[in-house]
């Protein structure tokens, strides 16, 4: 049961994650004009590992 409630989180995290990202896009697109990098890439990738980390040891 813990297992899967931990399961459902971390796939809610990466959902929310995704949609965030998705959402600074043109913030992203306007800083990277100016020269400056919005690092929205480390948190979808980190909570990706994670969401994988949990796949792979409940399957």
């Amino acid at each position: 049961m813990r297992s899967t409630l931990n399961r459902a989180i971390v796939f809610a995290l990466y959902q929310l994650t995704l949609f965030a990202g998705i959402l600074l896009l043109p913030l992203a697109l306007a800083m990277q004009k100016v020269g400056l990098t919005l690092p929205a890439h480390r948190a979808v990738s980190r909570i990706n590992e994670k969401y994988e980390e949990m796949d792979t040891r409940t399957a």
